[in-house]
């Protein structure tokens, strides 16, 4: 019998309270979420273990790919979080081999019990959960870095020191500057992927993208993994296979050494919540990355394929080897289409743009700053962060569409999909909705804010910029500490706020940085605007 469970990490969670029957509104279940918390608890025992310990980059890389495995819609595997939990132990065994024959045991390197957490004083709990949320975000990002040879010793240390702070006895003056350094920390986490992404793979630059299908077969390929995206991409070379990015993808059509590829031809489908409409009965297998994976419909359960740490019970995995050699063969059974297949955005458009990074916006900033100078640009609206479900996300469509024409939307991550096929035009040049890329180039938006913020001799807050942020999983979490970290305010959240939220703890980020949940499209762009 599956036991009861209690999860509230992610924007959907049930009630807007928390998912504490047998499965979770994203589809795993009670016992699925019982092994992600032994794994969390699992991990604090690893941290602290390693406090007076040495530790090594093989422990490091545990603990980022332990706590990227419990992000939201990342495994719904049993086994390997089984497989991952023993490879905690393991390491913390190696880490301290005498613990167990201790006669007088301290107990400081124990598992921690999470439900010691989800049962705490509301306020530490709440406190507690966006450090752990915070860090699983930032644990992506490291992981991502950390797959094309670039890592953070700074990052890398504070992992062991938040975990090490879920499992003590702290009070909310202890806690909060931790939360807070989350954000800190993150930044640092994204400018290294920043680099890790373009010294690698080279700058973005703006570039438009198809969302129209050829005929023949070809491969979709999801998530974040641009490492992933070039490995396949060369397997692929001269075999008549076409490759279609989907979700957080889309932004690899920018960066010069993926684009060089030919055969990259395009961009499939919309936002990860679509996927189980959008694959159904899809004549080409599907390759996730990261997560945005949902439970697998029987229709195309046999063309899916997951490889990194994603997992789904009976799918195909691509391991370390990173033979792709499944996913061909059975892009060439499928066939694709039998002719070209005309698609659209949710608003009707045939292509979108992408490519808007600090490096392309700050190459052309003496021309935005006089836009701005000269009345031409009245108003930056950064409007990004994750997609989903929820009714009401059509609010950000609407948004934008109300924006005054002489704005300018920056935007990131998986929630343009509501609006970035829209046509609205262009100012001085510059289309007026620019894509600077996936979640993590959240590092490109505060790059240009600040160096606006420098070319007009104020401070962010004082720019004419708005950020309207939709928000669903982890990653979100650590980028919105990251704004406060910088001191950024009047941020406007939705579709909901987060259940993990005391009202204590709300009402300090209220009050401190002016965070407002949205109301109408309307209603704030009138508060905004004036």
């Amino acid at each position: 019998m599956e036991q009861k469970m209690f999860c509230f990490q992610c924007e959907q969670t049930a009630g807007c309270s928390g998912c504490t029957g047998n499965a979770g509104v994203c589809g795993k279940s009670a016992n699925t979420a019982k092994l992600q918390d032994e794994l969390t608890g699992a991990l604090i025992g690893l941290a602290k273990s390693c406090g007076n310990n040495p530790k090594t980059e093989n422990t490091d890389r545990i603990i980022i790919e332990g706590l990227f495995t419990t992000i939201t819609n990342v495994n719904f595997n049993d086994e390997t979080l089984k497989e991952m939990i023993a490879k905690v132990k393991a390491e913390k065994n190696k880490i301290v081999p005498d613990c167990s024959a201790c006669q007088n045991p301290c107990g400081n390197t124990d598992d921690y019990d999470m439900n010691n957490l989800w049962n705490d004083n509301e306020d530490i709990r709440s406190l507690k959960s966006l450090i752990l949320f915070g860090i699983r975000g930032m644990a992506a990002y490291a992981y991502h870095a950390m797959v094309l040879g670039y890592t953070s010793d700074e990052v890398n240390s504070f992992f062991y020191r938040a975990l090490s702070v879920i499992g003590y006895d702290m009070d909310m003056d202890l806690l909060l500057p931790v939360v807070l350094e989350v954000g800190e920390k993150n930044l640092i986490c994204m400018e290294l992927l920043d680099k890790a992404n373009t010294e690698t793979f080279g700058t973005p630059t703006p570039t438009t993208v198809p969302l129209s299908v050829e005929k023949g077969p070809f491969i979709v390929i999801t998530g974040h993994d641009l490492y992933d995206l070039k490995l396949l991409l060369e397997q692929t070379k001269d075999k008549g296979i076409n490759i279609y990015t989907h979700g957080e993808m889309l932004p690899a059509h920018a960066y010069p050494e993926l684009k060089k590829y030919p055969h990259l031809k395009g961009n499939f489908g919309t936002a990860w919540q679509n996927q189980q409409k959008e694959f159904d009965h899809l004549p080409a297998p599907i390759l996730y990355t990261t997560n945005c994976l949902m439970p697998v419909k029987p229709s195309y359960a046999d063309r899916v394929f997951t490889t990194e740490v994603v997992s789904y019970p009976e799918m195909v995995h691509i391991g370390e080897e990173k033979d792709f050699t499944p996913v061909i063969e059975k892009a060439l059974e499928l066939g694709g289409y039998e002719a070209d297949r005309e698609m659209t955005g949710i608003n009707g458009g045939k292509t979108v743009m992408t490519g808007f990074g600090h490096g392309t916006v700050l190459g052309v900033a003496d021309q935005v700053i006089d836009a701005v100078k000269s009345g031409a640009i009245s108003h930056f609206f950064l409007v990004g962060g994750c997609d989903g479900a929820r009714v009401g996300r059509n609010y950000y469509t609407e948004f934008v569409k109300q924006t005054p024409k002489d704005s300018v939307i920056l935007t990131l991550a998986c929630g343009k999909y509501r609006f970035n096929d829209l046509d609205l035009g262009t100012i001085g040049g510059l289309p007026r909705i620019m894509d600077m890329g996936q979640c993590n180039d959240a590092y490109s938006a505060i790059k240009v804010a600040i160096a606006l913020a420098e070319a007009f001799d104020c401070n962010v807050n004082e720019l004419p910029l708005s950020m309207v942020l939709s928000w669903y999983e982890q990653k979100a979490v650590c980028i919105l500490l990251t704004l406060l970290h910088l001191g950024i305010k009047n941020i406007y959240l939705g579709p909901t706020l987060p259940a993990f939220l005391s009202p204590n703890i709300l009402n300090y980020l209220v009050e401190n940085y002016q965070i407002s949940p949205i109301s109408t499209p309307e209603e704030d762009l009138k508060k905004i605007l004036g």
